[in-house]
């Protein structure tokens, strides 16, 4: 059996987006965030389609369910800790 593998992708509008992502994405692995290179693939962004209004905000709706207890949270939490200096201040 083969292991599923996570995947990413960025789906750039202009060239600009393009480059942003692209630097964006060696600033990261320049800091070696992960033990593998980034396999993030950045392609140009095609005809857009919305998504269902139930996935909108899924995570803060439905924080009990196992693969947000499981997966999400902990990836938000590590986003939080590193990006705590940008976050926005609550009023």
């Amino acid at each position: 059996m083969t292991a599923i593998k996570d995947r990413s992708a960025i789906f750039h509008p202009s060239e600009q987006q393009r480059e942003d992502a692209i630097a964006a994405m060696a600033a990261v692995g320049a800091e070696k965030w992960w033990p593998a290179p980034l396999v993030t693939e950045i392609e140009p962004a095609s005809v857009f389609h919305a998504a269902e209004a139930c996935h909108d905000d899924y995570f803060a709706r439905n924080p009990e369910q196992p693969y947000c207890q499981f997966v999400v949270a902990p990836k938000v939490a590590k986003f939080r800790k590193r990006f705590f200096d940008r976050l926005k201040k609550s009023a």
